[in-house]
């Protein structure tokens, strides 16, 4: 038996689940082999989800502003003359929310810096987190190809969790034991909810998700992407990772409709700030059957974060501006230009990693960031002679969504 910390100190308000209308209650027991006991309980099986939803003027009110805004999104990112320099930071700010959202903690530069640095002497979260980097890289790849399916989702839950205490026997398969959300040492029985057992009731769940993700319909895009990850949030189908998986599954969803072109939206910054809602909204659908205020709190996630990720890229083109106009003011030619546009990418550097960049030697790639030191576009972090790291602070503030005092 398998548990996720989630949200602790509330219990399953079994009555209410009895009632709910987009639902069933079976009973399931077992040996919980932490507290060395046996359980008798219940779970929570969601029914399919249905492809007409009833939703409020207001929410259809947001589903529109939140489209419109992926919309501007997409366009401003289209615009920009290298798109691709902004996946890395993005998928690495989305790295470090999504995990924390999971309990897993590490700075965004402690991250960045992790790339220069060998296997063993990553920390054990930071492992974690590029993790997360790692499956989405391999998502990005696969749907160019492929639909979003369970063997695809099953792969990237491999991923997700290789080399952690989610690693386990069942890695990259649906799982085949109970789990629950709650405090361990308290037992499923006072868990705050319970998701479908393993098995056929499971194996069904997933195969009817995989199958309404995929079908047209006409449901609003955004309606339908808050609707995909309710149900598979609900059905927690893996032994661990699914609260970072399926936040994952959101972007894909979008990037496969082709309403964006890049994954540069980031939704957990704004949903970890609201943890306890974005939890409560979803276990509300499961008790009541209404979608209705889970999806206009998913769109006006989206509609926050879209607006945010647009002042960010202008942001941070404009860094990037202000750095070519210093270079060009002392008729800076070669690499070091080329660099600018790597800090984009990686705001955190070395020389060494910039001559592997753009196949110059040592040389020549660590007079550009010197050069960039003495403008005051660089930082070095380390202190020493060798093995230097370099840092943008007004490139990281951007990446981690703080505006600088003069841009605010």
């Amino acid at each position: 038996m398998n548990y996720d910390s989630g949200s602790i100190g509330v219990t399953m308000d079994v009555a209410k689940f009895e009632a709910s209308p987009v639902g069933v209650l079976v009973p399931i027991s077992g040996t919980d082999a932490y507290l060395r006991r046996g359980y008798k309980h219940v779970a929570f099986c969601p029914n399919p989800l249905p492809h007409n939803v009833p939703l409020s003027l207001r929410t259809h009110k947001l589903l529109g502003e939140a489209e419109r805004g992926i919309g501007r999104l997409d366009a401003s990112v289209k615009q920009l003359p290298n798109p691709a320099l902004l996946v890395r930071p993005t998928l690495y700010r989305e790295a470090v929310a999504t995990s924390a959202l999971e309990g897993t903690y590490a700075p965004l530069a402690e991250v960045f810096e992790a790339d220069l640095l060998e296997e063993r002497q990553r920390s054990h979260e930071v492992r974690e987190i590029l993790n997360y980097v790692a499956a989405a890289e391999r998502g990005l790849m696969l749907i160019e190809t492929r639909p979003i399916c369970a063997s695809l989702v099953s792969e990237l839950q491999a991923i997700l969790v290789r080399g952690t205490r989610g690693d386990g026997f069942d890695a990259g398969q649906i799982r085949t034991g109970q789990v629950y959300i709650g405090e361990r040492g308290l037992g499923i029985e006072s868990s705050r909810f319970v998701p479908p057992p393993a098995g056929q009731i499971l194996i069904e769940g997933v195969s009817e998700w995989e199958k309404w993700i995929n079908e047209e319909d006409d449901l609003p895009l955004v309606a339908k992407v808050a609707l995909a990850h309710y149900q598979f949030e609900t059905l927690h189908p893996f032994s661990d990772g699914n609260g970072r998986l399926g936040r994952l599954i959101v972007v894909l969803q979008l990037i496969a409709a082709e309403a964006l072109g890049f994954p540069v939206l980031n939704l957990s910054p704004w949903l970890e700030a609201r943890k306890e809602s974005y939890k409560d909204h979803m276990l509300a659908v499961s008790a009541s059957g209404d979608f209705d205020p889970w999806v206009a709190f998913f769109a006006e996630a989206v509609i926050a974060q879209a607006d945010d990720a647009v002042r960010r890229i202008t942001l941070i083109m404009q860094i990037r501006q202000r750095m070519l106009d210093d270079l060009r003011a002392e008729r800076a030619r070669g690499v070091v230009l080329e660099i600018v546009d790597d800090l984009v990418a990686y705001p955190i550097i070395t020389p060494s990693r910039a001559a592997s960049l753009h196949g110059v030697t040592y040389p020549p790639a660590n007079s550009a960031i010197e050069r960039l030191v003495r403008l005051g576009h660089l930082r070095e972090v380390t202190g020493g002679s060798y093995g230097r790291i370099f840092a943008s602070d007004a490139l990281m503030l951007a990446v981690e969504g703080q505006l600088l005092d003069d841009e605010s």
